[in-house]
Order: structure tokens, then sequence, then C-alpha cells
């Protein structure tokens, strides 16, 4: 969990941080997919924080886009 984020830390990113982010965790999610279909996987909390963590930055950048508009 030492790779989580909380939402205040995210806050915090600029938009471009948070896309790049974004798309670094989506890497990372189907990596773990793979490890997850072959057996591999050893952290299966992962996935779901993965999961989480990308949900935040969705939002972070929808109340963005709410608040500019």
């Amino acid at each position: 969990m030492s790779d989580m984020k909380k939402a205040a830390d995210l806050r915090a990113m600029s938009e471009a941080d948070l896309n790049e982010r974004m798309d670094e965790l989506a890497a990372e999610g189907m990596k773990l997919r793979f490890q997850q279909a072959t057996m591999q996987l050893t952290t299966t909390a992962r996935p779901a924080q993965v999961r989480r963590e990308i949900a935040r930055i969705k939002t972070i950048l929808a109340e963005r886009v709410a608040q500019g508009a």
C-alpha cells in the first residue's frame, strides 16, 4: 500500500501529473491481470488498490472540469 496515494496528495498534483499517474496505474493493472491469469500474482489486494486509485484520479479530474465549467 506504499504506492497508494491519498486524495489530498492527488489533489495537489497538476492535471498532467494526474494523467501520467493514471497511465502508469493502467499499465500496472494490465500487468497484474496477466499475473493473475497465469497464477503468478502474489499480492492479491493490489489490483483492487490500483482500480481505486484510478477511480480517485478520475474523480479529481472530473471535479476540476466541473469547477472550470
